[in-house]
């Protein structure tokens, strides 16, 4: 089993000794799906409406 800085905020900039914990991977991972969904679901619609630049608007 391995141990991961995690950032409680989630953000990589506030390395404030209060803003992080050490987690097994697994719970780093719970801890970081819900903003996982949130940014994944972001670039998604920032890809949509970009589309490709050589091959059109993704369908």
């Amino acid at each position: 089993m391995f141990l991961s800085t995690c950032h409680l905020d989630h953000d990589s900039q506030s390395n404030a000794a209060d803003n992080l914990a050490a987690l097994c991977q697994r719970c780093h991972f719970l801890h970081d799906a819900p903003e996982h969904r949130k940014r994944r679901a972001v670039t998604v619609r920032a890809r949509r409406a970009c589309g490709d630049l050589f091959e059109g608007p993704y369908v």
